[in-house]
């Protein structure tokens, strides 16, 4: 028996179960206990927990499949993930850390070792672009790789060093926060903003935050004051709040950053919305890849109570009930969509819903919601606390306010940045020391893909709308392989509801990588187009919908970099037919002209 299969008998598997289900009943974090633990998840396991969580068998192994953090087979004591991100990818100095790491330790990518030590990887960006080449290892970030880092890492994997005996700097995550604007250079004092929301009353408050004119920062800008209006007249049992906290869009680290230093803030917004809406319960939905952020979380939250900030008469108020739960995600891009991470928080796989209804009606166990993003609760609290006015002193009048973005790649100083919308794409690559730039790529791989012509536009919902993510390709960057590298991402991420999204993401993965291997026509170019124009029209979400957005981009702003890929034939296969002869000529020890293609 493998060393990593720690193995437990039916008696002792229950008592686990258990006892874990006894801290939280949350499906997914009784998963990641049991991933913990044991290193798999059996199907032993998945009778257990759902026996003891009173739900159906095929929904708890559903969820084990859906979720990338979970898995059937065992992986190693040291679960080592290296990302694949374009900014904070495996590449350093043109070494492959992540061929060196298998190499080093002797152990295929995507597989667990013969002896159980050690799993090695590669999963979508983990959010730490602004610090370089960076991995997971058993779910702790260590950035800033290179290949002294990487060797430094196999030699304490084989000896089995445990992480308390790492060195301390490798796990020290700093923000890294470059420009700081409306936001972030003004301090929340905790339980301000909650007392002038109390003085103007609940109506006063749904109208404060409207008349700000705040509206969503994931991207989409719906307005914050009509959304929370909506689910404030909404019919219900009970009302929820959600915190969207699983930023996965590759290059957006942003909301780690205000996670990490402006948590209260983000409590804050969250119970004033409580408040304007009749909420008791609210969640904040942390990514995956964040979880080392949760005890420094629920510190705060503790905190908060002891302020009286949240629980039982908040601020002294008789009815104003409200506290907030911490629920991790378990590495899923999906569950960024508001209704797939609904269906996630109630235990299942992460897969969007229809709408109508939308969640304000329909949301958390059918009764009315509101979800917003991090950065936009945050908002929403110094809103609370400065009023409509203040924010207003900002932006445009289409897009009032700020921005934070998360700028990484091919720049002299990676980080965060703070603007008032209205601010110049050619602004922001001049502060960020970014020099003969070939493109931007603006709000992720599901954004815009912009080259020279475009760097005088502007960050704005008039113009260029972003969740945050603000990357830059050099002139030296392979562009066509940025794409490659983002349509590889789609075609992972995909949950696999809607035959548009699961299935044209792949063909236009498999096309673009037929053509970077210089196996392309203008024929694939043009089933490229095709099938990216209906991806984006029959997606069953909003994610789906963009997933083909780089390909278009590319095609559209950029087509000499596919073209000069391009074979000289009208049809060329996907493949190499005289390579994959190869096996049988080594068969039969032939490999003379006749035994070869023309």
């Amino acid at each position: 028996m493998s060393p990593a299969i720690r193995t437990a008998s039916s008696e002792q598997l229950s008592a686990f179960i258990a006892n874990t289900c006894s801290k939280s009943s949350h499906l997914l974090h009784v998963l990641h206990e049991l991933q913990h633990r044991f290193l798999h998840i059996s199907p032993e396991a998945v009778i257990e927990v759902a026996s003891f969580l009173d739900l159906p068998p095929s929904q708890v192994e559903s969820a084990v499949e859906f979720y990338s953090f979970f898995s059937t087979v065992p992986h190693g004591r040291f679960d080592i993930l290296l990302s694949n991100c374009t900014s904070c990818g495996y590449t350093a100095n043109g070494q492959d850390l992540l061929q060196l790491l298998c190499d080093r330790l002797h152990v295929l990518t995507g597989k667990t070792r013969d002896d159980g030590l050690v799993s090695v990887d590669e999963t979508s960006c983990i959010g730490m672009c602004d610090h370089g080449a960076s991995l997971l290892v058993n779910g702790r970030p260590v950035t800033g790789l290179d290949a002294v880092k990487i060797m430094r890492i196999a030699e304490l994997i084989e000896t089995g060093t445990p992480f308390e005996n790492w060195p301390a700097e490798w796990f020290d995550i700093s923000d890294s926060i470059r420009k700081i604007g409306l936001l972030l250079s003004e301090d929340i004092t905790a339980g301000n903003g909650l007392r002038e929301s109390l003085m103007r009353g609940i109506d006063g408050t749904l109208e404060e935050i409207t008349q700000s004119g705040l509206r969503g920062r994931g991207g989409a800008g719906f307005s914050t004051g009509m959304k929370w209006k909506f689910c404030a007249e909404a019919e219900g049992s009970a009302h929820y709040v959600i915190c969207n906290a699983d930023e996965g869009e590759p290059g957006t680290f942003k909301d780690r950053i205000l996670l990490q230093s402006h948590a209260d803030a983000i409590f804050e917004g969250m119970t004033t919305c409580a408040y304007a809406i009749g909420a008791e319960l609210g969640f904040l939905y942390l990514r995956g890849e964040y979880r080392y952020l949760s005890p420094h979380l629920e510190a705060v939250l503790a905190r908060r109570r002891v302020q009286g900030l949240l629980g039982s008469s908040i601020l002294g108020r008789s009815g104003f009930n409200f506290d907030i739960e911490i629920v991790v995600g378990a590495g899923a891009y999906i569950c960024g969509e508001e209704s797939a991470l609904i269906e996630s928080l109630e235990g299942k796989r992460g897969v969007p819903r229809n709408r109508p209804p939308f969640p304000v009606t329909h949301g958390y166990l059918g009764q009315p919601t509101v979800l917003n993003n991090v950065e936009t609760f945050v908002a929403a609290a110094h809103i609370a606390q400065n009023g409509s006015a203040w924010f207003r002193t900002t932006g445009t009048m289409k897009s009032p306010g700020s921005k934070l973005l998360s700028v990484s790649g091919d720049c002299a100083y990676p980080g965060i940045y703070e603007y008032p919308f209205g601010v110049s794409i050619k602004q922001v690559l001049d502060d960020c020391g970014a020099e003969d730039v070939q493109a931007v790529q603006i709000g992720g791989p599901a954004g815009t893909l912009i080259g020279r012509s475009g760097y005088k536009r502007i960050i704005g919902f008039e113009d260029l709308s972003t969740g945050g993510s603000f990357m830059v390709f050099g002139r030296k960057r392979d562009l066509l392989d940025i794409i490659v590298n983002f349509s590889r991402f789609f075609a992972h991420e995909s949950c696999g509801f809607c035959t548009p999204c699961r299935v044209g993401t792949t063909l236009l993965k498999n096309a673009m990588n037929k053509i970077a291997k210089g196996q392309g026509t203008q024929y694939d170019l043009d089933e490229m187009e095709r099938i990216g124009t209906l991806i984006k029209r029959r997606s069953h979400c909003g994610l789906g919908q963009t997933a083909a957005n780089p390909i278009l981009n590319g095609l559209q702003r950029f087509p000499q970099i596919f073209r000069q890929r391009l074979a000289r034939g009208d049809f060329e296969p996907s493949f190499d037919l005289d390579a994959a002869l190869e096996e049988a000529r080594q068969i039969t020890h032939r490999d003379d002209a006749a035994a070869h293609l023309e």
